[in-house]
């Protein structure tokens, strides 16, 4: 049995993002993700200005005049939702946790999946590959994925995105649309003596877990149509100037001491995270994938919308 409180908060996010995807980004989901291939549907007369090469010679020649194949797109698509929910995901310094502006994120996808009659699949992940629940149709399909990403209680802190990818690859044999969804905040070796031990605790550098699995992000998007989607929250980009802060580091438990009232370590600060997240725009272009950054304290249907746009330009000059 499903607690009250629990299926109120699905609920409300339900109705939230399907007035997003009513308002926002009707058709445009259909338009900017392509089917596999095309499938025959009838056989027509010809008419001025149709392709030749369309022409059914066997049609034709019994009925002594020209008629053609005419082919749909194959629109039956597959979104794989691949969702962190690691510890950094806990973090909102507003209303909205990063985890919470995921699970939205994810219905918005999800319910215009269906929409458009495609199976959603799911898979969460932190160190390692925490749930998977396999693509299926339906609305209450989509719930039980909306639930998943808000309430589920990994097993694990940290974030491995190279494992969910592998993952991936394995259970997804054919094309499908792979949207990631995580803050790209991850712990590596090299990040830590890098930054010294205050680094992480400052909300990290944001390329490492990306360039941790460039050669996993570059195998996956020759094989899906992968998008990055970035949440994240002010306070991972500049501090408040509020004096004396005590952080803790979600995944590794690090504690440390920052005196915010420094302005040149706010300066420093802003302007090291304004270089990581240059760092990982750049990461995602070289791979081909298209990516996009979501806030907790600012209204994503917009910038989905712009997003949307954006790609659909580019396609059709393409």
């Amino acid at each position: 049995m499903i607690p009250r409180e629990i299926l109120k908060k699905i609920r409300q996010i339900e109705i939230r993002t399907n007035r997003i995807v009513t308002e926002t980004l009707a058709g445009a989901y259909h338009s900017v993700f392509k089917g596999q291939g095309m499938n025959f549907d009838e056989v027509r007369e010809y008419q001025p200005g149709d392709d030749v090469r369309a022409i059914d010679w066997n049609v034709t020649a019994r009925m002594n005049h020209p008629f053609i194949k005419k082919f749909v797109e194959e629109r039956e698509l597959t979104l794989m939702l691949v969702v962190d929910v690691s510890g950094s995901g806990l973090f909102g310094s507003r209303d909205q946790s990063k985890r919470e502006l995921a699970a939205e994120i994810a219905s918005v996808l999800a319910f215009s999946a269906i929409r458009n009659n495609d199976k959603v699949g799911l898979i969460l992940f932190s160190d390692e590959v925490e749930k998977f629940i396999p693509p299926r149709k339906g609305r209450s399909h989509v719930l039980r994925v909306i639930r998943e990403v808000l309430y589920f209680e990994p097993k694990r802190r940290g974030t491995d995105l190279n494992t969910a990818l592998e993952f991936l690859l394995r259970v997804q044999s054919h094309k499908a649309i792979c949207v990631v969804i995580s803050d790209f905040l991850g712990s590596s070796p090299a990040q830590r003596s890098a930054g010294g031990k205050g680094l992480r605790s400052q909300m990290m550098l944001l390329e490492s877990l990306a360039q941790a699995a460039y050669t996993m992000l570059k195998q996956a998007s020759r094989k899906h149509d992968v998008v990055a989607v970035q949440v994240t929250d002010p306070r991972e980009l500049e501090l408040p100037a509020l004096g004396r802060l005590v952080f803790q580091d979600a995944e590794t438990g690090e504690i440390v001491e920052v005196n915010t009232a420094d302005a040149r370590k706010r300066a420093a600060f802003a302007e090291r995270q304004a270089k990581s997240q240059e760092q990982l725009a750049r990461l995602f272009r070289k791979v081909g994938i298209d990516a996009m950054q979501l806030r907790t304290d600012q209204p994503y249907g917009a910038a989905l919308g712009k997003f949307f746009e954006k790609r659909e330009k580019r396609r059709l000059r393409g």
